[in-house]
């Protein structure tokens, strides 16, 4: 069902597409009313408007639907397993463990003990 719908979503929005892009602007009218356009329009002057108009509202309902459908689909899956027939694992508790101590620290020299740095020779 799932494959179906897609499929009909697919060619829906494509045909969409196609049907507005056959569809002339608004400025495309003007020439229209003169007999300008009537001879290159695949309906005639008036006639594409209506009919394509009507196609463009039913195929933007079919689409508007299958989206619907698709994203109530996708939201209301069951769960499936590919391990039906196993029990889940028994959990057991981690035994705690005494946190690690920290080394013993080195001695550190002292630095008021120390001899002061001897001076570079010049030339």
């Amino acid at each position: 069902m799932p494959t179906f719908l897609i499929i009909i979503h697919v060619i829906v929005s494509i045909a969409l597409i196609m049907i507005i892009l056959l569809q002339t602007g608004k400025g495309a009218d003007m020439g229209a009313a003169f007999g300008g356009g009537g001879s290159q329009t695949l309906f005639g002057s008036t006639g594409s408007s209506t009919f394509l108009g009507k196609l463009t509202t039913v195929a933007a309902v079919i689409f508007m639907l299958t989206s619907l459908v698709l994203a109530y689909m996708s939201g209301h899956r069951t769960p499936s397993s590919i391990m039906l027939n196993q029990k889940p694992p028994i959990e057991q508790k981690a035994t705690p463990t005494a946190p690690p101590t920290a080394p013993e620290k080195a001695p550190q020299p002292n630095p008021e003990a120390s001899q002061p740095a001897k001076p570079a020779h010049t030339k």
